[in-house]
């Protein structure tokens, strides 16, 4: 049975890449009636609040000022069968928002809103952050300008003209595993008995494998063998793309906390399965993912004896 994709991620919107390369992409949005706008402010978007968090989409007629300025438009792709384009917004104290909607940031939000939907501000959210990243050329220092539906900024320099494309910065998380027992940390500022998987970010020159056995080693002074892969999650928070391990560990092996770390140490499935400590991350994460799928498997004959 195919498991269901982590959140921010899945089939939640229909790109049509090739929608970016018409040079005349934003009349045909501006001039469909159809068509959906998401507000952005920064890094916040406009929700509406209540009766439950929900994406405020504007249309065409109540959009404010999207064809005043072209810059600010991305197109997003196509969500429940409609056009969708972000619109960066100036000053947003200016705006005339609907009823219960405000600008709020996506991860207070996000356990909150349907799962299509925060795939979406986060696809957003992350372009929001780029945008703002690159505002200049980074080989001349010359302004850049949007390009392919804001998905590009080129440098507006005659002679440079550099393409930039939106970056990723890849993190593995790894669930550690010795037979019945887990290998969590904690950092100092998580809520008390909060623990969760090892995570760290993938360095220039090594492979997502090597970069599970370097951080499990570094973090926690444990070593592993049979790093597998497991599934990934969009993070923008700001700009990640969390790639999701299992790793196996020789039985007893003794954990030497960093500096990196609160603590670390190993679980049971019955000490995690009894609440309390460790308190398990937000449900929505992968590396709950990764603990609750091992704690619904049966421990193999080896397990039991280890």
């Amino acid at each position: 049975m195919e498991s269901a994709p982590n959140f921010f991620s899945g089939p939640y919107i229909d790109r049509r890449a090739e929608e970016r390369e018409q040079a005349d992409w934003a009349r045909a949005a501006l001039e469909d009636p159809q068509t959906l706008y998401l507000l952005g402010s920064g890094t916040r978007h406009l929700v509406y609040t209540q009766p439950e968090p929900r994406i405020a989409f504007l249309d065409g007629r109540v959009a404010p000022g999207g064809g005043a300025d072209q810059s600010r438009l991305v197109l997003l792709g196509w969500f429940r069968e409609r056009r969708c384009v972000l619109l960066e917004v100036g000053d947003e104290a200016t705006l005339e928002l609907p009823r219960h909607a405000s600008f709020e940031e996506l991860r207070p939000l996000s356990p909150l809103l349907a799962g299509d939907e925060a795939g979406l501000l986060a696809y957003a959210r992350a372009l929001s952050i780029w945008r703002a990243r690159q505002q200049y050329c980074s080989a001349c220092g010359a302004p850049t300008v949007p390009h392919r539906a804001g998905h590009c900024m080129r440098c507006s320099k005659e002679g440079c003209a550099q393409e930039f494309f939106p970056r990723l910065d890849p993190a593995i998380i790894v669930l550690v595993t010795d037979g019945e027992r887990a290998l969590l940390g904690r950092q100092a500022t998580w809520p008390p008995g909060r623990y969760s998987t090892i995570a760290g970010f993938v360095e220039p020159g090594e492979s997502l494998e090597d970069a599970v056995a370097r951080e499990v080693m570094e973090e926690t002074g444990v070593p592993v063998t049979g790093a597998h892969y497991d599934s990934s999650q969009p993070w923008p928070f700001p700009a990640s793309i969390m790639i999701g391990f299992r790793a196996r560990a020789r039985p007893g092996s003794p954990v030497r906390v960093s500096g990196e770390l609160e603590d670390a140490r190993w679980f049971t499935r019955e000490e995690i399965r009894a609440g309390g400590t460790p308190l398990l991350p937000f449900a929505h994460s992968i590396s709950y993912r990764l603990i609750r799928t091992w704690l619904e498997e049966q421990p193999s004959r080896a397990d039991a004896t280890a």
